[in-house]
């Protein structure tokens, strides 16, 4: 088992970074939080948990070890995969999903993609009792904004953050977020899929 890489950023896309150890290039599969934090070219060491099927064998990276044990834990949820866990870690910190899961705030779980109202339900019953070492000091619960209030600052700054990860000049790249963000308020939220169509764009520039 892969528990940890030290080693050279060689390349990383949207969701994965290919980190060099002794010669050998290893895909890891991360959120944009994390790939912000990993320059190419830099030496860089990330905590890695690695999932087998039948089909595939696939590394993820993470910044710390309260992100990978989350991963880890969130996935005895029924119907909670590797890949939905990586998409709630994308939106939330390991603090936030702990108090979500404590105050029982499904709204907060929903905010990651493909959670829905039964699962975000499932989830803050399952975990119950089990992300309090998580939880950190008085996290006030906070509510997604309302369309007519705009783009969410923290969603902005993660989405903004991640492309300047990826070498995109951060000045631009606010400048395209929250344009994105005025022409689909519906998005404004959703990091994940601003970032995608923040690249699209940004990409059709170059």
């Amino acid at each position: 088992m892969i528990a940890s890489l030290h080693g050279t950023v060689l390349d990383k896309g949207t969701d994965h970074v290919v980190i060099e150890c002794a010669g050998v290039g290893y895909l890891c599969q991360a959120t944009a939080r994390t790939l912000a934090g990993l320059p190419r070219g830099e030496t860089v060491r990330v905590l890695t948990s690695m999932v087998v099927r039948e089909d595939s064998q696939t590394l993820y990276a993470f910044p710390d070890a309260a992100s990978r044990e989350l991963f880890t834990l969130v996935q005895s949820v029924s119907g909670v995969g590797a890949r939905m866990a990586m998409a709630l870690l994308s939106v939330l910190t390991p603090v936030e999903i702990a108090a979500a899961v404590a105050e029982g705030d499904v709204k907060t779980l929903q905010r990651a993609p493909g959670v829905g109202k039964r699962l975000a339900e499932r989830m803050a019953v399952d975990l119950k009792g089990k992300l309090d070492a998580y939880a950190g000091p008085a996290v006030p619960r906070r509510e997604p904004p309302a369309v007519a209030e705009g783009i969410d600052p923290v969603v902005r700054d993660r989405v903004v953050e991640a492309l300047s990860g990826l070498g995109f000049p951060e000045e631009r790249s606010s400048e395209v977020v929250a344009a994105m963000a005025d022409e689909d308020p519906g998005a404004a939220s959703d990091a994940s899929a601003l970032l995608r169509g923040a690249l699209a764009r940004l990409g059709r520039e170059q």
